[in-house]
Formats: C-alpha cells, sequence, structure tokens
C-alpha cells in the first residue's frame, strides 16, 4: 500500500492524464481539420483567381489600347470631314485628304474587328473569374459556418479542462515541493507519467513486467 502522499500524487497524476486527454481532444477537433482543409482549398481557388483575372485584365488593356486608337482615328475623320467642306481647300488637299480619309477608313475597321476581338476573347475570362469567385465565397461561408462550430467545441472543451485543472491543482496542493518537482520532471521527461501504480509485477504507467527482484527490491525500500 502506497503512503497517503504517494496516493495524493498518483491522484494528481490521474487528473494529469485527464488533462492531456482533454486537450489532446480539443487539439484533434474534427472541425479543425475541416477549417484546414477549407482554407487550403481557398488558397488554391485565390491562385486560380489571380491567374484568371490576370489574363482577364491583359486582355481588358489590349482592349483599352485598341478603343483609344479607334477614338483617336474617328476624331481625326470627323477634322477631315470638316475640312473637305472648307471653301478655301484646294484641290490638292482635297486629294491628300480624301486619301487620308480612304486610310483611317481601313483603319477603323481593322481597329473594329479588333475590338470586337478582345471582347470575345474576353468574355469566357470575366465568366470563369466570377465562377471561381463564386465558388470561394462558397467556401469562405463554409468556412465561417466551421469556424463557429470549431468555436463551441473549443469552448465545451475548454470548460471541462477548467473544472479538471481546479480538481488537480486542490489535490497537487497536498505535496511536498520536493515531491512535487521530481514528479514534474519525470513527466517532462517520461511523455507525461511521473508516477505510476504498481499492480502485482506490472507498472500501469510503462506497461512492462517487472522482475522479482526488483519488485523485492521496491517492498524493501523505505516509503
Amino acid at each position: 500500500m502506497a503512503s497517503p502522499e504517494l496516493e495524493r500524487l498518483l491522484e494528481v497524476q490521474e487528473h494529469d492524464t485527464a488533462l492531456d486527454q482533454l486537450r489532446h481532444r480539443r487539439a484533434t477537433l474534427p472541425e479543425r481539420a475541416q477549417l484546414a482543409d477549407l482554407e487550403t482549398r481557398a488558397k488554391a481557388v485565390q491562385a486560380q483567381i489571380a491567374e484568371a483575372a490576370a489574363a482577364r485584365d491583359e486582355v481588358a488593356q489590349r482592349q483599352d489600347g485598341l478603343e483609344a486608337d479607334l477614338a483617336a482615328t474617328e476624331k481625326r475623320m470627323k477634322e477631315i470631314d470638316q475640312r473637305l467642306f472648307s471653301p478655301t481647300a484646294g484641290v490638292r488637299d482635297m486629294e491628300a485628304m480624301n486619301d487620308e480619309l480612304s486610310s483611317l477608313k481601313r483603319r477603323r475597321s481593322s481597329l473594329e474587328d479588333q475590338v470586337l476581338e478582345t471582347l470575345e476573347a474576353r468574355e469566357p475570362l470575366d465568366a470563369a473569374v466570377e465562377k471561381l469567385e463564386a465558388g470561394l465565397a462558397e467556401i469562405e461561408l463554409e468556412g465561417a459556418a466551421v469556424a463557429e462550430l470549431l468555436a463551441q467545441g473549443e469552448t465545451v472543451v475548454d470548460a471541462e479542462i477548467e473544472v479538471e485543472q481546479g480538481k488537480r491543482d486542490e489535490v497537487a496542493a497536498g505535496l511536498s515541493e520536493q515531491l512535487a518537482q521530481q514528479y514534474e520532471r519525470l513527466r517532462s521527461r517520461l511523455g507525461g507519467i511521473g508516477a505510476a501504480r504498481l499492480v502485482g509485477t506490472s507498472c500501469t504507467g510503462c506497461h512492462l513486467t517487472l522482475p522479482a527482484t526488483e519488485i523485492d527490491r521496491i517492498k524493501k525500500a523505505p516509503p
């Protein structure tokens, strides 16, 4: 039979084991893994959005440039039209302006075709970005729900930890400082086990069967 102080120490160990199990349970709540998976998926979709948006923006930039060129071309055509009807325009000037106007019309037609091509190229890119953003929104919504469930689960476990810690501290208060320090040193070295009960020839902490000579030595040791 162990001394009262050793019995108290074994009780502290039971509480510490329960606390370790509760902390493990808190760390391995299923919602935590779900949330981590959702965060990974969200990052992957964000990368896809960035790639698709970059391609879309490149096409949009080209479209803006073409539309600016088209606007400048049309402005120049209007200026020439106005000059053609000027009473001061000479024959040579009119011929030159007509030639330029013909060239500008061809350029306008080419630019309009190119603008149309960029619009057609941009449409699926816009749709892709929109679809990806909608998917990301769904993931974030699911993530928020899972995060709330995780917080609720943590609150439940934290309450259990608080109760268990209170019981542990109450029992540990009756240990001598020397025994408590030795126990904590052993716990840190032996994976959380600082004290274990010997049942027959078996150690309940290390789950080993001790030889008869060692059992005899322990029995003869001072309490």
